[in-house]
């Protein structure tokens, strides 16, 4: 397997890091966190000019990329600039299932997203579903020019500024089967949705999702009737992929910043990043984040292999990211001290995102104890 970048990702990465460096200081990001819908429209529209939404898709779907390396040099560089606008929610999730499951008619809002003119929602957790993707309890029934969906979803991704929710409901088989599981593209605006956003302990935004004898017409059931799963399964290896990419890329600058403090503060007239316990620390820190970086390169590399394969190298990426991060950022926050919680230093606005990270798809005790089941199974 060729772990080299080609070109084109090449390009696409210093694309986005010169971007960001140019346009995305803390300051533009915690101001865009701070706004109504959490992101800013203008920037998410210059992405899409640039073309960074469109590397999240495959050529028949749109776009010019899609595959596991397209996510994870994107996401990585997004991830040092602590990027708030909706790439996870509308590209990699809401995007995702729609590409997988829908026909050629529905396969046109797509466009729209790439255009950066349409918002999509992965509506699929519920409130007692934690990470168990088969945990569904939305129902939807079958009408005669349609069908009628009634239940809660739970911290749906910007799901408070998304034009079209891809809803997941049941309409066959118990509350925990695999075979029985629909989804559906749901207009905002659609009679009997109600939508309640909130901000997330990291900046970003969620929302939690009642609906009461929504209505939909049959052309906004994605796929066969019963049979998202398998969709669901690889969109969420993909979303895995993303994220622990995002927390390697998270690590990157926590370590360079950790680094350059220790250079720079002074206690008894020598930089504190002499003394020998902490130079210990930091190589730590150092050999971790690279485990972490080979895991995600084998997990993107890994994605259009068969589920066992995949599903294994997704779970041991993302159970990295989530320990490798955590450590990362508590280490991080100690050798600076006092001003790594300060509001101004950014230090603290990256390490609350990492740690979030790990709680977002699976944790690590999800994935780890996931990989001994799978590994199992494939004796």
């Amino acid at each position: 397997m060729d772990f080299n970048h080609s070109d084109d990702r090449t390009m696409l990465k210093d694309m986005v890091a010169r971007f960001l460096a140019d346009n995305y200081p803390l300051e533009e990001r915690n101001r865009a966190a701070a706004s109504a819908e959490g992101f800013s429209r203008d920037l998410w529209h210059q992405y899409a000019e640039l073309g960074l939404i469109g590397a999240l898709f495959s050529e028949d779907d749109g776009g010019f990329g899609g595959g596991g390396f397209d996510i994870s040099v994107l996401f990585e560089e997004l991830g040092r600039g602590l990027v708030v606008e909706p790439f996870l929610a509308t590209a990699v999730l809401g995007g995702g299932v729609v590409a997988e499951l829908s026909n050629d008619e529905q396969k046109a809002v797509l466009a729209d997203v790439i255009a950066g003119k349409t918002l999509l929602s992965l509506a699929h957790g519920e409130p007692d579903s934690r990470y168990d993707l088969a945990h569904v309890t939305c129902r939807a029934v079958r009408a005669e020019d349609g069908w009628t969906l009634d239940g809660h979803k739970a911290v749906v991704l910007n799901g408070d500024s998304a034009d079209f929710h891809v809803v997941t409901a049941r309409i066959a088989g118990e509350d925990w089967d695999e075979d029985g599981i629909a989804a559906f593209l749901v207009p905002t605006t659609q009679a009997g949705l109600e939508i309640r956003g909130y901000l997330t302990i990291d900046g970003l935004h969620a929302a939690e999702l009642s609906l009461q004898a929504v209505k939909v017409d049959a052309g906004c059931l994605l796929g066969e009737a019963g049979g998202a799963y398998p969709a669901l399964e690889r969109t969420a290896a993909k979303a895995s992929i993303a994220l622990a990419s995002e927390a390697v890329g998270l690590m990157d600058v926590c370590r360079d910043m950790t680094l350059d403090y220790l250079q720079t503060r002074k206690q008894f007239g020598v930089p504190i990043g002499k003394f020998q316990a902490l130079q210990h620390r930091m190589a730590t820190v150092l050999m971790e984040i690279e485990q972490a970086r080979s895991a995600v390169i084998n997990a993107a590399g890994r994605l259009d292999l068969p589920r066992t394969d995949r599903e294994k190298a997704v779970s041991t990426a993302k159970a990295l990211a989530g320990r490798v991060g955590r450590l990362v950022a508590e280490e991080a926050i100690q050798m600076h001290g006092g001003i790594a919680m300060t509001w101004e230093y950014g230090l603290g606005h990256f390490a609350k995102r990492l740690i979030m990270i790990d709680h977002q798809f699976g944790d690590v005790d999800h994935h780890t104890a996931r990989f001994v089941e799978l590994s199992r199974s494939a004796a």
